[in-house]
């Protein structure tokens, strides 16, 4: 996801893979805008440092090797997941790749990327 190089479409403006589809074997493609996502759910939640949460919390979380850890609200829901709500929308979050979650330097838990909101 977000991938740029090698899709091999002229097109106006760079596109980038903004979606996956095995079942139909297809590759979807859109312009930087459709890449981005104002959200994301977590799933296989592991909670290292605190209690699972039951309530909202604000924390920072890092959705890609060396990439920054970013501000986030973390909504807890049902059967393991969380949804977590970037404070600015993030470009080419990844179905399939960790999220960790941070508080400064101490990792409050982590899981696995299910789905993205534009």
């Amino acid at each position: 996801m977000g991938q740029r190089k090698g899709i091999g479409i002229a097109a106006a403006e760079p596109l980038y893979v903004v979606k996956l589809d095995p079942v139909m074997n297809r590759v979807i493609v859109g312009n930087r805008a459709s890449a981005v996502s104002a959200a994301c759910l977590v799933g296989r939640m592991n909670w290292v440092s605190i209690a699972e949460p039951t309530t909202p919390i604000r924390a920072q979380v890092q959705v890609r090797y060396r990439s920054p850890a970013v501000p986030v609200n973390v909504i807890p829901l049902e059967n393991n997941q969380v949804k977590l709500v970037f404070d600015e929308p993030q470009f080419s979050i990844t179905p399939g790749q960790a999220a960790v979650i941070y508080e400064g330097e101490i990792v409050l838990g982590g899981g696995i990327i299910s789905g993205v909101t534009p």
